[in-house]
Formats: structure tokens, C-alpha cells, sequence
């Protein structure tokens, strides 16, 4: 069946196995071509695809759930969905969470995800205690920070390439309520936003939407957003989604002029300065996850995220550079959101450093590649690199130059086997699997 992920490009043939169980994923993976573990399908390049993949949505059940510790131990096709929709209502809430609540704990765990609190928490992997692997043998291992740490680590962030992950113990954190206290902050510029991420760095959750189609003085103007969960409310579990795009519409809607329009009466409908308000969890860490497949509103054609990080001691000067090409060529973004991370870890390809990461929406159209192109060399030149989960086009050599440890991961792979076993669209194109 023709399979893709959420940004609608590319799409390839793939035969599609769904197992129900461990030994059936041991079977799929032992005999026929090389695939890959597919999840939810979130990611928004090639990462997941393969002409073999192994869906996990059969592989989605809770096994158990220590309400002293807040440990749940889990499938790995369970959502991030349904653990808030169960755990919230009992006063626990994700350690660590993306921009979407529809990806699967084994895909939270091969991208290891960031959120708005990475420089406070870090990865999705900082919460996770240990999880079941299936190797390329067939043989499936626990793995830990004691158990295996250098699998564990690979694993992380390791796109799906070392194995099937089966299973994982995730530790939850204690909230009092679904709400959470907001503070939003009207950035005139973009040095202006920088120094507001400086000054609320001691805040759990930071995040800045910024318009990158202004130019001149108005450069980066932004809104930036932290929060707190709340103290006192309701332990309400998100609502359903407010929209549907039911269908893709014969054209598509995103244009420059509806993004310099929208990008300017996003701005200005904040009135003050600083606006103090108390939000559900859902609008604050899930506002896209309210329309439903709002992916197909970019067209036929598909649309990509390019999301790169900064080290911190070019952040101003570097962001700046980057912006200025990006509305120098009209190729604005709905969204492009800024966030500060804290220090890397130990995975060998887990995305982020500490530094400021940008990620903004594409639509696919003439052009587009050569302008990433240009801001691919801006990034490497700048010291900073791009992040696997939102690639469909980074070239073997941007890939390698930027992510250093990569022959570290790769000498993994073939000791244990992975190499020619775990392959995709991804690898193959970054020189991983060839």
C-alpha cells in the first residue's frame, strides 16, 4: 500500500506488516528485506518510510502503572493521546512532550522528542527507564542506562535503525491540575525575544511564535509563551478536536499573501505587553493537534519542516541571517516556532544542543530545496544542524559534518547486527544504509 508520513512527502509502495505480538515482530523482522518501525505516522519525512515497514498500532496496550512512582509500562504503539487521556485524570502528566499528542511511545523513543522544557528536562529519553529491543537476530534484550547504556543510548534518537522497540517504562510527572498558568510576552524584534528567553529561563515550559516574513527593524517580532502547570483545577483530559480538513482541497490556501496576512494579525491580536491567563494543556502544548489533518491544507504536493538548532553564542547573529534569507524569498511559514534548549546528552543522534532550535513549515513548491540548500550552509557554517524527525532532503554530507558521533552509531549498527537489517528512505539517502 502506498505509505507516507505527515508532511505528504514522499510516498513509497510498501508492504505493511502488523504484528500482534513479540514473536510476530520477531518473525517479520527475520525473514524478507530489510524495513523499518513505523508508528503514527508524525514524523514528517522519510524517516519511517521503507518498501517494508512494521506498524506497531497492534502493539498498544498498558501493562501497568505504579501510582506511587508514577512508572507506566506500556507498548510501545501506545499514544501520547491515550496516556493523557488515562493518566491525566489521576494527577500525572508526560515528563516530556511534542508539538503533537498523536505519536507512539517507540517513536517518542527513536526521535527522542523535545519539548517546550528541554533546557529544564531535556528529551523524552530523560524519562524513560528502559525498554524492550528486537534485534535483528530475533532475539529481543532490555535495555537501560545499566542495562545495555550504549543501546539505550543508540537507540534513542536512532530513528528506528537498531531495532524494533517493543516495549517501554516511561515515568510520569505529578500535576494538581490540567491547567496551566500562561504568561505571553509581545517581542517587538527578535533580539527582543532572545532576551525574553533569557530572562524566563528558570520557567518549565518556553516557546516563542515568530513572524518570518518581517523585515527591517521588525525582524523576528514575536509572541512568547511560558507557563506552569497550575496549582488548583480541574483534572480534565484534553477535548476533541474543535476542526476537521476532511479533504484536500483542490487548492491549496497556503499562499504568501494569506502568511503575510495571517502572520501580521497573529501579531497584533495580542494587545499588551505582557498578557497573564490561565489555559487547559491542550491549546498550550497541542494548538495544531485541534484540526484535524491539517496537513492536507498545503496541497498534493506536501509541505516540509526545517528545523535546525544553534549553538547559543550565535544565536542572535546566526537566527538573524537566517530569517533575513528566509523573507528576503518570500517563502514564508503559518508556522515558526523558537525554542531555547539546555545541554545535550549522551545519544549519539539525539537533535538537540544547548542552543536556540527554529522549526518552520514549507509548502513543497519550485524553488524551495535550492532556498534550504542556502540555509543548510548557513547552518553548518554556523555550527548548528538539523533534526532527523522533520528531514526529507538533508544531503549525506550536511549529515555527517554535523552530527559528529555518527561513526560511533554506525559501529554499533553492524556489531549488532542492524546494518542491512533496519533500513529507510532516510538512511539510505544519508549514506547509513548502502
Amino acid at each position: 500500500m502506498r505509505l507516507e508520513s505527515w508532511g505528504l512527502h514522499p510516498h513509497v509502495d510498501s508492504e505493511i506488516l502488523l504484528p500482534g505480538d513479540s514473536s510476530q515482530a520477531a518473525a517479520c523482522v527475520v525473514s524478507g528485506p530489510p524495513l523499518v518501525a513505523y508508528g503514527l505516522g508524525r514524523s514528517y519525512g522519510d524517516s519511517a518510510l521503507a518498501p517494508r515497514a512494521l506498524k506497531t498500532e497492534r502493539l498498544n496496550f498498558l501493562l501497568s502503572f505504579d501510582e506511587a512512582s508514577g512508572v507506566v509500562d506500556c507498548l510501545a504503539g501506545v499514544s501520547l493521546d491515550e496516556l493523557l487521556r488515562v493518566f491525566v485524570p489521576k494527577g500525572w502528566f508526560l515528563p516530556v512532550t511534542p508539538g503533537t499528542k498523536y505519536v507512539s511511545v517507540g517513536g517518542a523513543i527513536a526521535s527522542d522528542v523535545h519539548g517546550k522544557n528541554h533546557h529544564v528536562a531535556g528529551c523524552f529519553s530523560s524519562g524513560v527507564l528502559d525498554f524492550d529491543l528486537l534485534l535483528a537476530d530475533g532475539s529481543v534484550v532490555r535495555c537501560s542506562r545499566e542495562e545495555r547504556p550504549e543501546l539505550f543510548q543508540a537507540t534513542c534518537g536512532g530513528m528506528g535503525l537498531t531495532g524494533v522497540v517493543l516495549r517501554a517504562k516511561v515515568r510520569l510527572q505529578k500535576i494538581k491540575s490540567a491547567l496551566i498558568d500562561q504568561v505571553t510576552y509581545k517581542a517587538r524584534c527578535l533580539e527582543e525575544a532572545l532576551d525574553l528567553f533569557e530572562k524566563t529561563r528558570s520557567v518549565t515550559y518556553s516557546v516563542a511564535w515568530i513572524d518570518c516574513l518581517s523585515r527591517g527593524a521588525s525582524l523576528g517580532r514575536s509572541l512568547l509563551m511560558v507557563g506552569e502547570h497550575a496549582q488548583e483545577g480541574p483534572l480534565k483530559p484534553h477535548t476533541k478536536p474543535f476542526l476537521d480538513v476532511p479533504f484536500m482541497p483542490p487548492v491549496s490556501p497556503v499562499h504568501p499573501w494569506t502568511m503575510k496576512a495571517f502572520n501580521t494579525a497573529y501579531y497584533h491580536q495580542a494587545l499588551r505587553k505582557e498578557k497573564r491567563n490561565r489555559v487547559h494543556y491542550e491549546p498550550f502544548f497541542y494548538p495544531l493537534d485541534m484540526v484535524l489533518h491539517w496537513n492536507r491544507l498545503y496541497g498534493k504536493g506536501g509541505f516540509t519542516q526545517y528545523q535546525f538548532v544553534l549553538p547559543l553564542a550565535v544565536g542572535a547573529r546566526g537566527l538573524r541571517r537566517i530569517l533575513e534569507r528566509i523573507a528576503a524569498s518570500g517563502k514564508g511559514s503559518f508556522l515558526a516556532v523558537l525554542k531555547v534548549f539546555g545541554e545535550a546528552n549522551a545519544n549519539p543522534l539525539s537533535f538537540p544542543f544547548g542552543g536556540y532550535t527554529l522549526a518552520l513549515d514549507f509548502k513543497i513548491e519550485s524553488g524551495l530545496f535550492d532556498l534550504l540548500e542556502e540555509l543548510d550552509r548557513e547552518v553548518l557554517e554556523l555550527g548548528g544542524r538539523l533534526y532527523l524527525t522533520k528531514d526529507v532532503r538533508m544531503s549525506e554530507a550536511t549529515f555527517k559534518r554535523s552530527y559528529p558521533r555518527w561513526r560511533e552509531f554506525q559501529e554499533l549498527r553492524e556489531k549488532i547486527g542492524a546494518k542491512g537489517r533496519f533500513a529507510s528512505l532516510q538512511s539510505r539517502r544519508l549514506g547509513l544504509d548502502v
